[in-house]
């Protein structure tokens, strides 16, 4: 079963919880399986609206914990097959410096949220993004292109394609 893995800002506030879960059954519907880190605010709103999704929760710890995390994570992702995916529901700009890899680059400043989306973006997973802050999206200028993810659920979403799909 392919799977969507969800994330997002930890301090996501409760205004954003009904987003997160309309997103999370629209994926659920598709026949997708649901995928999730362990931790606080986008993750944990999506814990409750779906107590069977699969809480990817590896035993890293100490420094370097979070990377370790995340890449694991992303990977399992990516190779779930065809319909896998990443939504991650933002709360501000992605920091300078950070760009699409296809593994976890470490730096100041850091946003584990857009860290997370280029980490998916660099293995080729197909990426969608919930501006989840007041005023217009900033989304970050990485040699592609944001598009509206659709209509419906998805149509505050932003889809990033690659330059090299534009082709």
């Amino acid at each position: 079963m392919a799977f969507v893995g969800f994330g997002g800002s930890r301090s996501l506030g409760s205004a954003w919880s009904g987003l997160v879960g309309r997103v999370v059954v629209a994926v659920a519907r598709a026949g997708r399986g649901i995928a999730v880190c362990s931790g606080a605010g986008a993750s944990a709103f999506v814990r409750s609206v779906c107590p069977s999704a699969v809480v990817f929760s590896p035993s890293f710890s100490g420094r370097g914990a979070l990377p370790a995390r995340a890449s694991a994570c992303m990977r399992s992702y990516a190779v779930s097959g065809p319909g896998s995916g990443w939504v991650a529901f933002v709360s501000g700009p992605c920091p300078a410096g950070v760009v699409p890899a296809r593994s976890w680059r470490s730096g100041r400043p850091v946003s584990g949220s857009w860290s997370e989306v280029a980490l998916a973006v660099g293995l080729g997973l197909p990426v969608v993004v919930f501006w989840c802050a007041p005023g217009v999206p900033e989304l970050p200028a990485w040699g592609g292109l944001w598009a509206s993810a659709g209509r419906g659920v998805w149509a505050s979403g932003w889809r990033f394609a690659p330059a090299a799909s534009l082709l």
